[in-house]
């Protein structure tokens, strides 16, 4: 589906200045395969954007050390198309003649769309895919057979498809990539109040990937994705998310050996990830899996400042909180 619709929204744009969008990534527990409750799913994608033709992105990091995560601002710049030895004298550049490139071509540059000021405004990017797509699902295939609904969304494109036979739900992330690396900044919301420019670093790309070389090393009846569903269905609800019982079960991946992931020792796996959770909950510690992992398989790629990182600690409102410490302990 995400790759028709990618195919179909990139012929409609062909021309314009707006983003250009590159094949989408299946990232989350739905394409994990331990989503916690089968009936509810929601297929989460993120759709990565490149600059588009006279223009570049430039990542600039927040040092508002109150903002919880890695956050960045997506600065873009208009970029010169003159030859090297002619600086300014095509008529069609957009950093010296952008007047002339809007008449010419009678279309806006991505500064005059989707940005506020120079940083690209992830609410106006939300409502611009949205827009697109309802424009265009009449194109798609899938549109002969499917009822598409989009649902209020703010800083993702969230859908609704429907057929006799059932429905399901996908959310459309926005990422621009670092560098040529498994990491993204997305437009996800990291808080309650995310500014409209801010976009937070997000890992989900190489956790679906993490996933996925395990799934090839695991012994072929391993039950590590059941005992994460079984337990990430238990804690809906609960005290502490669910993040934090996949970043314990990454880490028993990462450091157990793979033999004793087969289904006979189900119950002492579910054992051991419960019991590495009351240690981390005693501590008020639980590092951050991917940030500062020097033991990735080699397919993952991280840029140097997120690999050599102090790894986040995932139960620090615990640290600050001691009445959320002990309900959190009595959860357990």
């Amino acid at each position: 589906l995400m790759d028709n619709f990618i195919t179909v929204l990139r012929r409609a744009l062909n021309g314009t200045f707006y983003p250009v969008l590159q094949r989408a990534f299946g990232v989350g527990s739905a394409f994990e395969g331990w989503s916690p409750r089968e009936q509810d799913v929601v297929y989460r994608v993120l759709v990565p954007l490149t600059p588009p033709r006279g223009h570049t992105f430039h990542l600039e990091r927040d040092t508002d050390e109150q903002r919880p995560g890695r956050n960045f601002r997506v600065r873009v710049q208009l970029e010169c198309t003159c030859p090297r030895e002619q600086q300014g004298a095509n008529l069609l550049c957009f950093l010296h003649h952008p007047e002339e490139v809007r008449r010419r071509t009678r279309r806006p540059n991505l500064l005059d769309t989707l940005c506020t000021g120079s940083y690209l405004n992830v609410r106006k990017t939300a409502r611009w895919f949205c827009k697109l797509v309802r424009a265009r699902w009449r194109h798609l295939p899938q549109s002969h057979s499917w009822h598409l609904v989009l649902l209020p969304s703010k800083r993702s494109c969230k859908l609704r498809l429907t057929n006799n036979e059932g429905s399901f739900q996908v959310k459309v992330l926005f990422g621009v990539q670092r560098g040529i690396s498994d990491i993204f900044v997305s437009s996800r919301p990291q808080g309650a109040h995310t500014p409209n420019t801010m976009w937070p670093e997000t890992c989900a790309v190489a956790e679906t990937m993490f996933f996925r070389h395990m799934a090839r090393r695991v012994p072929q009846d391993s039950s590590h994705l059941k005992c994460l569903q079984l337990l990430a269905g238990v804690l809906v609800g609960k005290d502490f998310s669910i993040y934090c019982m996949k970043t314990i079960v990454m880490r028993l991946l990462n450091t157990v050996p793979l033999t004793q992931w087969h289904r006979r020792y189900f119950v002492l796996q579910l054992s051991d990830i419960l019991e590495q959770l009351r240690l981390c909950l005693e501590e008020k510690h639980l590092q951050h899996f991917i940030v500062g992992n020097q033991r990735l398989p080699k397919g993952i790629s991280l840029p140097p400042d997120v690999r050599t990182a102090e790894p986040p600690n995932l139960f620090h409102s615990l640290v600050q909180d001691p009445a959320a410490h002990s309900q959190a302990m009595q959860a357990y």
